[in-house]
């Protein structure tokens, strides 16, 4: 469809507009494929400068004489595709029109038109006949004698001349079509590519194991399979399992997670299957379990390797069936659920110990997912530190790292992963307040240890005796730390803290922390 408002303000056809009607007082109109005036579809009417074209547009049946005319171009492009030249057509006033076909993605989509010119000036018998027909289309019609009179006038090396620059506007319109095609088409490639990526954009990671996790993810989230996730416990497998949730064909359905250890198999089976009143002590009421709520959409069992051999059994069935029953009754219940399973064991061995069933193993394991420890993803750390660093922000206000800081934290191996290294990075947010960037006092002694920095007139927070003792421990540390980083300035160290200056020089001299 050829766009009116998109083609009409290109540079090039604005000055060519502005050229023809100086030189020859004529408009430069648009058409659409089924020869519409596409001014007229906008309520706009603007004839060229002939009085006598006026006149019969703003008269009902000028105005449908003047489009029939017009239409008689559109069709002969129309029934032949191939013409792409210049072609004219005498309106029913006797004027020339001139149009030129708009071919868009090789398609004929329109045509721009100028009309409203008289090849010759007309004699006195056609200047009467052209009044007579004015007169009679708008009976209202004034000056008509000196409409006829004004006419515009054009040459045949004239008609040749606007010829030219209108198959030059044509090939214009056509030529920015391409280009905005071929700029569109990159721009959704582009689009579809950022797409793919911010699919997960929710789990920070860069280093080469998260990239081979997400091409594996991006075959998955489109499927039914049902997935299995190992790795160390702080690793991100519920981020991943919810990733493959939120991008797959369930993504509109409920996603819960059920954590299968540490509890004991009542409390997993109720809250798996549910419960109706007085199946246990303490079922105070019916309960509906994680396969009936998560039904349409996606259940994570983490740590499965955890399950009991009974509990294991029942949630065969369940997965492979879609069949379950609520503690305290005996009748079952269905449900379409997509199972993503986690587990820090290897599951594989726990199957050859004789520890987990080997047909639940191969039924959870159509898809396996290896998510490496931090220590084996150095890349990701930085990544991490600067995600945690926005997330846990005091009052919106994101912190930075002293470049020492920032060395202890990508040296240390993070035996709990990234678990860890949030509670580290939140941790030093809280013992660091201010604005300035957070350095390595803040950070904790076994990571300062572990990376061989000692720092003087500090050790670990004493973590027995009083409790007195304990607090003025940390108050007095909290204030060195302070003095330190603010250079000794007590006021701006006061306002850190949320006290009073006088208060706050009564505790350095409580504590003797003097200047250095």
């Amino acid at each position: 469809m050829l766009g009116y408002d998109r083609y009409r303000n290109l540079h090039t056809i604005v000055m060519l507009k502005d050229v023809i009607r100086r030189w020859w007082r004529v408009e430069l109109a648009f058409t659409d494929k089924s020869g519409y005036v596409l001014d007229h579809a906008k309520g706009e009417i603007t004839p060229p400068q002939n009085d006598i074209c006026r006149l019969s547009l703003f008269s009902k049946e000028g105005f449908k004489r003047c489009n029939a005319s017009i239409r008689v171009i559109n069709d002969r492009f129309k029934q032949n595709p191939k013409l792409r030249t210049i072609t004219t057509h005498e309106c029913h006033m006797g004027f020339n029109i001139v149009g030129a076909p708009v071919h868009l993605g090789g398609e004929y989509e329109g045509s721009i038109f100028c009309c409203g010119v008289a090849r010759d000036k007309p004699t006195p018998a056609q200047a009467a006949r052209i009044a007579e027909r004015i007169v009679q289309l708008n009976p209202q019609a004034s000056d008509v004698e000196r409409g006829v009179e004004r006419i515009p006038v054009m040459t045949a090396s004239e008609v040749e001349r606007l010829s030219d620059l209108m198959q030059f506007g044509s090939n214009e319109i056509s030529a920015f079509d391409t280009v905005s095609a071929r700029q569109e088409a990159e721009v959704q490639r582009l689009e579809r590519a950022l797409g793919e990526q911010n699919r997960f954009a929710k789990v920070v990671g860069k280093s080469a194991p998260m990239a081979e996790i997400f091409r594996l993810l991006e075959k998955v989230t489109d499927s039914e399979s049902a997935v299995l996730m190992q790795g160390e416990a702080g690793t991100g497998k519920e981020l991943l399992a919810r990733a493959i949730h939120d991008n797959g064909p369930r993504h509109d359905r409920p996603f819960f997670v059920q954590t299968c250890s540490a509890t004991s198999d009542q409390l997993i089976e109720s809250a798996l299957f549910g419960h109706v009143k007085g199946a246990f002590l303490g079922a105070l009421r019916d309960r509906r379990g994680l396969f009936s709520a998560a039904d349409g959409g996606t259940l994570l069992l983490d740590e499965i390797g955890d399950l009991s051999p009974a509990l294991q059994v029942k949630v065969l069935r369940a997965i492979q069936e879609g069949i379950f029953t609520p503690l305290g009754t005996s009748q079952p219940q269905t449900a379409d659920v997509r199972v993503i399973a986690a587990s820090r064991h290897d599951v594989g061995d726990l199957v050859s110990r004789g520890l987990f069933r080997e047909d639940l193993y191969y039924r959870v394991n159509v898809i396996r997912v290896v998510v490496p420890p931090l220590c084996e993803r150095r890349d990701d750390v930085p990544l991490l530190i600067e995600h945690f660093l926005e997330k846990h922000a005091r009052n919106g206000v994101p912190r930075t790292l002293s470049p020492a800081s920032l060395q202890i934290l990508c040296d240390y191996t993070w035996p709990g992963n990234i678990r860890e290294l949030e509670n580290e990075i939140e941790r030093m947010l809280v013992l660091a307040p201010g604005e300035g960037a957070i350095e390595p006092s803040a950070i904790s002694a076994r990571l300062r240890e572990a990376s061989g920095v000692a720092e003087k007139d500090e050790g670990p927070l004493k973590m027995h005796g009083r409790l007195k003792n304990a607090v003025e421990s940390l108050e007095r540390e909290m204030i060195h730390q302070g003095l330190v980083r603010t250079h000794w300035n007590k006021s701006k160290l006061a306002r850190e803290l949320g006290v009073s200056r006088s208060n706050l020089i009564l505790k350095i001299e409580k504590y003797k922390l003097e200047e250095q």
